[in-house]
């Protein structure tokens, strides 16, 4: 498996728009190492691939899913009286994003 590199975290940061420090760099990396070095030790267990997923960590654990079954909803005219800033039914909201 390929490891990361600072050249990759920096790729990966400036795609999702989020600038690193060299520092915040090498705390991304050095817990990627980590992950990495746990991976490698979970690879070599023996029949690790002979194990069932688990869906929950609890063997005894049950849970019951409702019926879907739709529901009256507020009123949109309700929702927007909240709202600071909405034309018609659309609402403003602050720029995240530079």
């Amino acid at each position: 498996m390929q490891k990361f590199t600072k050249e990759m975290v920096d790729d990966y940061a400036d795609k999702l728009l989020i600038g690193l420090t060299e520092e915040e760099n090498k705390m991304v990396l050095d817990e990627f190492g980590v992950i990495d070095a746990t991976i490698d030790m979970i690879n070599e267990l023996p029949d690790i691939e002979k194990v069932e997923p688990m869906t929950h960590a609890l063997d005894d654990f049950e849970y019951v899913l409702r019926e879907d079954e739709p529901e009256e909803s507020v009123p949109i005219e309700d929702l927007l009286a909240n709202c600071d800033d909405h034309t018609d039914r659309e609402v403003q909201v602050p720029r995240m994003v530079g």
